[in-house]
């Protein structure tokens, strides 16, 4: 059984930091490199990041399937709260093809009709041929490239995928 757990305690949050370890390093070194995966997931994924995240608004989930944790993701609404970011959406490779991508993102989008938000977006970076396609199954269109530097020499070349008409 899928479950979605709300991000609230330390274990909790040093078990996202420990996923998103595990994760980002089977997943991204092949697209991003190792350098550039120690460098995000120490800025981004640390557990201090994490509750620095929280703090600011960001709502994490642990997703458990079976009683063992799969993956994680985070909401993120906009203040105009006519917007969600999924800003993260992570799960081990061991259990994907499971459908636990498509069981976060109905998550996400009862999230959205539950408080009339029309806009669910996120970003995903260009050469993740298998998570944009993914995305595009799912409802998600490209709105636009976007490069950005993010320190220590780094940059993230991304696509911001937009799904609309949910909660409006």
């Amino acid at each position: 059984m899928v479950e979605m757990m709300k991000v609230r305690k330390a274990a909790q949050i040093k078990a996202v930091a420990d996923l998103a370890r595990e994760i980002w390093n089977e997943h991204f070194v092949s697209i991003i490199g190792q350098a550039q995966v120690d460098y995000m997931l120490e800025r981004f994924q640390s557990a201090a990041a994490i509750r620095e995240q929280i703090a600011a608004g960001y709502e994490y989930y642990l997703v458990s399937d079976g009683g063992r944790y799969a993956g994680y993701f985070a909401l993120v609404p906009a203040r105009t709260k006519r917007a969600v970011q999924l800003s993260k959406i992570y799960v081990r490779h061991a259990q994907r093809g499971r459908g636990l991508g498509k069981a976060i993102l109905a998550f996400a989008d009862a999230y959205c009709i539950e408080r009339g938000i029309g806009r669910l977006w996120l970003t995903v970076n260009r050469h993740n041929a298998g998570s944009i396609a993914f995305y595009e199954r799912m409802g998600f269109t490209k709105a636009k490239r976007l490069v950005r530097k993010i320190g220590g020499g780094f940059v993230m070349d991304d696509y911001k995928m937009v799904k609309r008409s949910l909660g409006s």
